[in-house]
């Protein structure tokens, strides 16, 4: 989709038919949306057009396989945030993941020159957006209800990114019929209905275990990739997915988390 339209206007374009879905299906629950629920979605909204538009952007000069690796750090920096916004240190086995998950990145996303491509970097502030994503539900979700505040978060998702859209690109509606099938799709369900569940289900769960179950991203990007664009990773870049991967599990699973 990306070869017909600017990476902005795709992501305003999908998000603006997520929202649009969500009103219409839930046009009851969208005229009770509260000062509040404006409040929680869109600070949970500004954390995923960031991700949204910085990953869109990396998706044009790298793969979908190193995307969806480097995206999956998130599950790594969730531990971070936590320790930070949360007052929760990491103990020492998500020190080592993160120490593992670093080192596979480097071997991912370094060339033989030890220069980093631009999109990987991209990528890279995607993970950091993404995981901020997951500690703002964590904390509000159990609070809202799931489908206004998921209405709320993608609303603004949608103008932001269509906001930036018209000032860095030249959007257009004139779109071959793929790309508007893959803005279809990805506004549909990869937004409307996922965002939704996400939403709704955090509320029984963890940030841990939900980064734990986001950490299949990557193999799920790179099996897809392999399938459906014939992505092939060299022996260094599957090293540096290997490592990651592993940082990720450790980092969740290996201090003995009970919730």
């Amino acid at each position: 989709a990306l070869d017909a339209v600017g990476p902005l206007t795709f992501v305003g374009l999908r998000f603006t038919l997520a929202a649009l879905f969500l009103a219409i299906l839930f046009r009851g629950r969208a005229r009770r949306i509260s000062r509040a629920d404006l409040r929680a979605g869109g600070l949970m909204g500004i954390w995923l057009a960031l991700g949204y538009v910085f990953q869109t952007i990396g998706l044009q000069t790298t793969t979908s396989a190193k995307a969806g690796f480097i995206t999956g750090l998130s599950v790594v920096i969730v531990p971070v945030l936590a320790t930070v916004l949360l007052r929760r240190p990491p103990g020492r086995a998500a020190t080592v993941g993160i120490a593992a998950a670093t080192a596979g990145l480097a071997f991912l996303s370094l060339d033989a020159n030890l220069r980093v491509q631009s999109g990987d970097l991209w990528v890279l502030g995607c993970a950091f957006a993404f995981a901020l994503h997951i500690v703002t539900v964590a904390r509000y979700s159990p609070r809202h209800d799931a489908i206004r505040l998921a209405l709320v978060q993608i609303a603004v998702v949608a103008l932001l990114s269509s906001a930036a859209a018209l000032v860095f690109e030249t959007p257009r509606l004139n779109l071959p019929a793929d790309t508007w099938a893959a803005i279809a799709f990805t506004g549909v369900v990869a937004t409307a209905l996922v965002f939704s569940v996400q939403v709704y289900v955090q509320r029984f769960t963890t940030p841990t275990h939900t980064a734990l179950l986001f950490s299949l991203e990557p193999v799920f990007a790179a099996l897809f990739g392999w399938w459906l664009a014939s992505e092939v990773l060299g022996g260094r870049e599957v090293l540096g997915c290997g490592l990651i991967l592993f940082g990720m599990l450790v980092a969740e699973v290996g201090d003995g988390h009970s919730d």
